[in-house]
């Protein structure tokens, strides 16, 4: 049986990250916050970047300063102010208004509201979402790195490494905007990785603080030394002998430590690199004799620190330094800036600074450090807080601040105080603050300091240095605190709305204070910002969930590690709930809510007061058209005050697009034949019938409207542009001989507004006439009024693909490509005049890949960005980025007058499955039906604080576009069958509400509440304060069981009860074990009703809902709770476990609670084994539990206890087990899988087949698709391994052996899995095919899926196309990384599973590449695409 393994989402978390000048914006010299008030405006410049990884995926972040937001209580007050019209002295914290109180806003005396003494306004400091990448390798290291380019683009180049034994080193090219690989360095052949327990070894990256090499380190000890050119002499020196001079680094060598530098340097543990060094110099830690707790009394302080120097000309390296007698359990080492010299190194139970004169000074930080090491120690701190630093992250915050984030995420800062230059002392403070678990701490740009973790939110701190006056005179008072929370930003992760921002004042030289005053450093600390994540993933269940009145399904992943423990929801589909249904406007043909106000007017001159830029008005009238009756009919309506619509007028007539007009003071109504310009209350003011003299012009099928522009398109291809003038506030026919022939055909256009000052031409000094123009101007009235930074463009696409923008209001060619129509990865200003596109005899039709829909609309969330989006006819859209683009050397023909220096950059690209109508009809009906697909751009409000600018695709296929600050272009379907029209509305005074039509016709809706946009699905977060390790749903009560676990102090006793440990010192505490509780939960709101709480020293192993025969029931059967635990007694006693079966029976709800149905766990049955209970599962009304080597299966007696009636011996230690009617399959850490069936008559477990070799199996599930079934494991390493049971087979050996049809690399383990039903549209299946959903411990969430004969053999050959023809990014090799290493059989196993993410990359391929590539397989384009949408999906 073939598979698709395909990745749904990609890891969660930041498992290491790297702070460096990558992108030409952190260049910027106006790096500074931008002043500007407009919604759009972004910051000129960033402060730097940051690169994340986790596992697979890598992503860029810029780091911006943006002036603060304002909140929403202070925009209700603007707009109350503004409402009564009443003083205008300006209020603190409001830009001040015009003395004639008209409420024009005077940008130029805007008052600071922050402290007296700042010298700027407030800010904040925001993470910036720039370009992601799943890669084909495993991430274990990032670093920057400076070249000899880097001295003239200024920029640092990005240094990757790969589990594999792989460097890559990357650079940014601000043509693509993108990461491109300059090179790859391999070790994977080098002799240390031949040895078959390199699988355990996790490699580690370093850098040069000069960049003069980088470090991998290897396995037995090795480093693998790549050096870099710094300088012209630098390349003489070194390439005497190397021919190839245009490379940034020289040949790259393995250094055997042991052997080139020092015999003694074995079990490495950790190396840095030490700045302040002429030639490269390393600080290497390791143990050369290992030892580990029970063996203190013969090895003790066993660790070691050599430094030793690089020289990478003669190749000899001296150690210049070597301190022993370190503690055993010395975990990594940090290097201290050259003027304090030296290294940290961070023990379990002490922090030491060892310099290079060898002189250790250690702070113990519990009672532990002398009982485990005889390495002198200072004093501990009397009251001091016993601290534990296994886990835990360190960083300087400046030379002599040290951050110390522990394991939970407290924030510890120790001081280092120095006597001369010689550190003699070091000081810890208090906690300052909590985040998440720590992963990686990186300092960034001097006061940053970035906390990135992988079981939670990764969070940037301001490190403010501030210079405080000591209290001591005599300046000896050190006993203050080394940092504090800033007052200002109280650490909360929640809490970032604050209008002061994030920004710790500057301090300013006090003039009364005298200058004998002797001060101190004290480290502000305040929360930056952050990136969202969830974690790891360890446990899935489906559930129902309710959205409104609509039921859905819901995936709960129990995530996340300690305080940031809970569950994440996921659905599919974008959630969102009816707030009504609105059947009296209609719309099945379009839909428009439109915000129109009624003009003031001045000598009988038309003159309208300007909006409130800070508070847009809510609209007042809803338009909604229908294709029947014929000829169509249109419906204007208003609110009433309960809340329903009523109609005003009716007009006989499509309509084809309506927008407000004259500034909001009237409305353009465009028909299928006629142009209308209406009053606010509907009447008409004119119309222009769309004639040509006499006769009727072909229909309008298409409107694009953009005050004071109207751009049409109708059927036979020919466009209509009309202006209004607002003096009369009426509409005209605008010249277009500029554009060429008036018969021109062209298949689509749009108007387009610029905010963001992105869009500008550059003029043509060779041009004819060059008009001198930077940047168009708009002439009319109320352009000037409210334009501003904003300009208005035209765009338009000829028949023939070429798109064009033109400026406006005077109509000049500023941009043509060719490009968009094969969906390039780029596309540029091709420089092309005007292009013919005059009618063809017989007329043109309709082709596959011609441009249905295109448009220019803002993305983004904080500044939204204009994106450029395409949708062709047969399904494919494409989002692009649009960016400033660099001058070209090519010189602008002189036909062009100027160019729009603007180039865009796809983004994303998605196939929809589109299903063509085969014949045109012409009746009603068929209007009536046919299915509209049109790009309606919306901004809405989801929340107060949170403003998103978004698309939504109508259609067959219905979709949100949206992007966040901190995620990419994300496509999420909307969950509709169909749906005809769109729009946003604030009719109901919401401007989170949403009006469309679809397949349930015309609804209100809103989204749900609290739904997190940064992840590949639709998510929520629910905290719950501790994590779980089990979760499942008890579908005959709908609800949810979850098993947290929580940490208990561990005490081990005698026979007699006699406590046989206590701690005799009060810096000593009890050691710490996990124990386990049960939680009933409503998946509503997720209210915990009633728990079990197990034992001190019990945990939960396996949680399973299984029916189990009853009397209590009319059929016989009943659901119940079985519970799987282990009982930990402590080193000396084996453990033990027990099985617990509960019932969820509902009681009598108390009056005061809320909820009307009450349930409880109610305990039926426990069962104490002699080992631990490690997997449990039901087996037609049996329970299966395991029980060390032994399965037993056990009928329930009288609901009350468990009676054996079949056991099997199995392996070493049962890791899973699945039950499908009587079969079952069993996992085993050693033994691979075992193949059982159950039979009842007599009572007996037979063993079919298993597995002969020995595999770690961490999960097992059974894989069924067109009448065949298959075995589905995966092991520890993350290899996903497909068996086959067959008896016939010769090489099954009668049937006793399963036989291994397929290896594939998953990359990471998975032990939570989910089979559910997939059922293909359009056929009669006997039985649904088997899906299976895998969540992963890097948070990742991954399917596989079934593939049919003919679809396999065409996604294999277009996959080996891809493998080879396509630059994958940090050039891996897809193919190599998920081969598995099999010495059994003579050639690879991976023939049986495609790579999902391989395959993925088609979509982003232009046409062109893509129909090279599937006519060299032999098949279309089209029929690739088919099959890949038709195995996509989530669920």
């Amino acid at each position: 049986m073939q598979a698709l393994h395909q990745e749904i989402l990609p890891p969660s978390g930041v498992e290491y990250a790297t702070t460096l000048k990558l992108t030409p914006s952190t260049l910027t010299e106006a790096a500074t916050p931008s002043t500007s008030t407009s919604h759009g405006q972004s910051s000129p410049g960033a402060l730097y970047n940051i690169v994340v990884a986790r596992a697979n995926i890598l992503r860029v972040f810029e780091v911006r300063e943006d002036p603060a937001p304002i909140s929403p209580q202070l925009e209700d007050e603007r707009q109350r102010r503004a409402d009564v019209r009443r003083g205008t002295e300006a209020v603190e914290g409001e830009v001040e208004m015009d003395g004639q109180g008209e409420g024009f806003v005077n940008m130029g005396s805007v008052k600071f509201t922050g402290p007296k003494d700042a010298r700027s306004p407030p800010t904040v400091i925001r993470f910036y979402f720039i370009r992601e990448h799943r890669l084909h390798g495993t991430v274990t290291g990032l670093e920057s790195v400076r070249i000899m380019s880097s001295s003239e683009d200024r920029l640092d180049r990005l240094l990757v490494s790969f589990k594999d034994a792989k460097i890559a080193l990357l650079e940014w090219s601000a043509a693509v905007h993108d990461l491109i690989t300059v090179s790859i360095h391999t070790y994977e052949r080098a002799p240390q990785l031949l040895s078959l327990d390199t699988a355990l070894f996790k490699s580690e990256l370093r850098t040069d603080p000069s960049s003069r090499c980088a470090a991998l380190s290897l396995p037995k000890d090795a480093l693998a030394i790549l050096p870099f050119y710094q300088s012209q002499a630098d390349l003489d020196v070194m390439e005497q002998d190397f021919r190839t001079r245009d490379v940034p680094y020289s040949p790259s060598f393995v250094l055997d430590l042991a052997a080139e530098v020092d015999e003694r340097i074995r079990n490495v543990v950790d190396f840095v690199f030490l700045p302040g060094f002429n030639n490269p110099t390393i600080a290497v830690l390791f143990q050369a004799q290992q030892t580990w707790t029970g063996r203190l009394k013969e090895f003790k302080d066993t660790m070691a620190v050599y430094i030793f120097t690089l020289d990478l000309v003669s190749r000899t390296y001296p150690v210049i330094t070597k301190v022993e007698g370190l503690p055993y359990d010395c975990l990594s080492l940090l290097p201290c800036s050259a003027a304090l010299g030296g290294v940290v190194v961070l023990a379990s139970n002490a922090v030491i600074h060892v310099d290079q004169a060898t002189r250790r000074v250690a702070l113990p930080v519990n009672g532990w450090s002398p009982r485990v090491s005889d390495m002198p120690t200072l004093p501990m701190p009397a009251g001091a807080r016993e601290l534990r630093l296994e886990g835990a992250r360190i960083a300087f915050v400046d030379q002599r601040t040290l951050f110390v984030v522990l394991v939970d995420g407290t924030i510890i800062p120790v001081e280092f105080v120095v006597d001369g230059k010689v550190v003699s002392r070091l000081v810890i403070g208090a906690a300052l603050a909590q985040t998440a678990a720590p992963a990686v701490v990186r300092e960034a740009h001097g006061e940053h300091l970035f906390v990135g973790s992988t079981v939670g939110p990764s969070v940037l701190l301001r490190t403010a240095s501030v210079e405080e006056p000591l209290t001591n005179a005599d300046g000896t008072d050190a006993s203050g605190p080394a940092a504090v929370v800033d007052a200002n930003n109280a650490m909360d992760l929640d809490d970032d709305d604050d209008i002061y921002g994030t920004s710790s004042p500057d301090p300013m030289p006090s003039a009364s204070a005298a200058p004998s005053v002797k001060t101190r450093t004290v480290i502000h600390l305040s929360l930056c910002d952050s990136l969202p994540a969830y974690g790891p993933i360890s446990d899935l269940a489906f559930a129902l969930a309710k959205n409104g009145d609509r039921f859905v399904p819901e995936l709960i992943a129990a995530t996340g590690s300690g305080l940031l423990g809970g569950f994440t929801l996921f659905q599919r589909d974008l959630p969102t709930r009816t707030k009504r249904k609105l059947h009296a406007i209609g719309g099945a043909r379009g839909v428009w809510s439109l915000p129109v106000r009624t003009a003031i007017k001045v000598n009988g001159v038309p003159y309208d007061r300007p909006a409130n830029p800070f508070h847009a008005e809510n609209d007042s009238l809803v338009l909604g058209t229908d294709a029947i009756p014929s000829p169509g009919f249109s419906r204007f309506g208003t609110r009433t005050p309960k809340g329903d619509i009523t109609i005003t007028t009716r007009v006989q007539g499509v309509t084809v697009g309506a927008a407000p007009f004259f500034q909001g003071t009237a409305i353009l109504h465009v028909m299928s034949n006629a142009i209308r310009v209406l009053e606010p209350d509907g009447t008409e003011r004119q119309i222009i019938k769309d004639m040509e003299g006499n006769n009727q012009r072909p229909k309008i099928k298409y409107s694009s409207i953009c005050d004071p522009f109207v751009f049409i398109l109708r059927e036979d291809d020919t466009i209509g542009l009309f202006i209004g003038e607002s003096e009369r506030g009426k509409i005209r026919r605008k010249d277009m001989s500029p554009m060429g022939e008036k018969t021109s055909r062209y298949i689509a256009g749009s108007f387009f507004t610029d905010s963001t000052g992105i869009f500008k031409t550059r003029a043509n000094e060779n041009a004819d006439a060059a008009n001198g123009e930077t940047q168009p101007t708009t002439s009319t009235l109320q352009a000037a009024m409210n334009a501003g930074q904003k300009t208005q463009w035209l765009m338009l696409c000829r028949p023939q693909g070429v798109v064009e923008i033109w400026t406006l209001p005077k109509l000049n060619l500023a941009f043509s490509t060719t490009a968009v129509a094969s969906l390039q990865s780029l596309l540029i200003d091709s420089y092309d005049p005007p292009a013919l596109s005059l009618p063809q005899d017989p007329p043109r039709k309709p082709q596959e890949l011609d441009i249905d829909q295109i448009i220019i609309a803002p993305l983004g969330e904080t500044t939204p960005q204009p994106h450029l989006l395409v949708f062709l006819r047969c399904g494919l859209l494409a989002v692009y980025r649009a960016l400033p683009a660099e001058p070209s050397s090519e010189p602008i023909p002189p036909a062009r007058t100027s160019t729009l220096a603007v180039k865009f950059v796809k983004m994303a690209s998605r196939a929809f499955e589109i299903q063509q109508p085969e014949e045109q009809e012409t009746t009603a009906l068929a209007e009536h039906r046919r299915i509209s697909r049109q790009l309606i751009p919306f901004v809405t409000s989801p929340a107060p604080d949170k403003t998103l600018s978004g698309v939504f695709l109508t259609g067959d296929h219905p979709s949100w576009i949206l992007q966040t600050d901190k995620a990419g272009v994300r496509v999420i379907p909307s969950g509709h069958a169909v749906v005809h029209a769109f729009t946003a509305t604030s009719l109901w005074e919401s401007k989170g509400d949403f009006l469309l039509y679809s397949d349930e016709g015309p609804t209100l809706l809103e989204w749900m509440p609290d739904v997190d946009f940064n992840m590949d699905l639709p998510s929520w977060h629910v905290p719950r304060g501790r994590s779980y390790t089990h979760v499942l749903f008890e579908p005959t009560t709908c609800l949810v069981v979850g098993a947290s676990l929580m940490q208990a102090q561990f005490s081990s006793y005698d026979e007699e009860g006699n406590e046989l440990w206590a701690p005799d010192a009060p810096n000593v505490s009890y050691p710490m074990c996990e124990c386990s509780a049960l939680e009933l939960f409503n998946p509503d709101g997720f209210i915990a009703m009633d728990g079990y709480e197990f034992a001190n020293n019990e945990f939960v192993n396996s949680l399973a809902c299984v029916a189990l025969e009853t009397l209590s029931t009319e059929s016989g059967h009943k659901n119940f709770i079985a519970v799987g635990t282990t009982i930990n007694r402590g080193e000396d006693l084996a453990v033990k476990g027990a099985t617990y079966v509960f019932e969820i029976v509902e009681v009598v709800p108390d009056p005061a609670f809320s909820m009307k149905r009450i349930f409880k766990l109610r305990l039926r049955c426990r069962d104490e084994a002699k080992g631990p209970v490690t997997a449990v599962c039901g087996i037609d009304g049996y329970l299966v539990s395991s029980m060390g080597q032994k399965i037993f299966v056990r009928a329930f007696d009288l609901d009350e206890r468990l009676v054996g009636v079949a056991f099997l011996d199995v392996g070493v230690y049962v890791t899973t087990m699945r039950s499908l009617k009587n079969l079952l399959l069993i996992g085993d850490v050693v033994k691979s899988i075992w193949f059982v069936a159950f039979q009842e008559d007599p009572y007996k477990l037979t063993i079919l087949a298993k597995d002969p070799q020995s595999v770690c199996i961490t999960a097992a599930d059974f894989f069924f698709a067109d009448q065949q079934l298959s075995i589905v494991t995966c092991d520890e390493e993350g290899v996903v391994r497909v068996y086959g049971y067959d008896p016939h087979s010769p090489d099954s050996n009668n049937g006793q052996r399963l036989l291994c049809r397929t290896e594939f690399h998953g990359q990471i383990e998975y032990r939570s899995s989910v089979t559910i039903a997939r059922r293909m549209k359009g056929e009669d299946m006997i039985a649904p095919q088997a899906k299976l959903i895998c969540g992963h411990p890097d948070g990742s969430l991954t399917a596989l899926v079934p593939v049919d004969e003919a679809s396999f053999k065409r996604l294999h050959l277009l996959q080996g196309q891809l493998t080879r023809n396509v630059q994958h990014t940090a050039g891996l090799n897809p193919r190599a990384f998920r081969i598995v290493r099999n010495d059994y059989v003579s050639k690879p196993l991976s023939r049986g599973i495609l790579d999902g993410r391989l395959l993925l990359s088609f979509e982003d391929l232009p046409l062109t590449r893509q129909s090279e590539i599937t006519r060299q397989i032999g098949t279309e384009r089209a029929t690739v695409l088919h099959d890949f949408t038709e195995l996509s999906g989530s669920w």
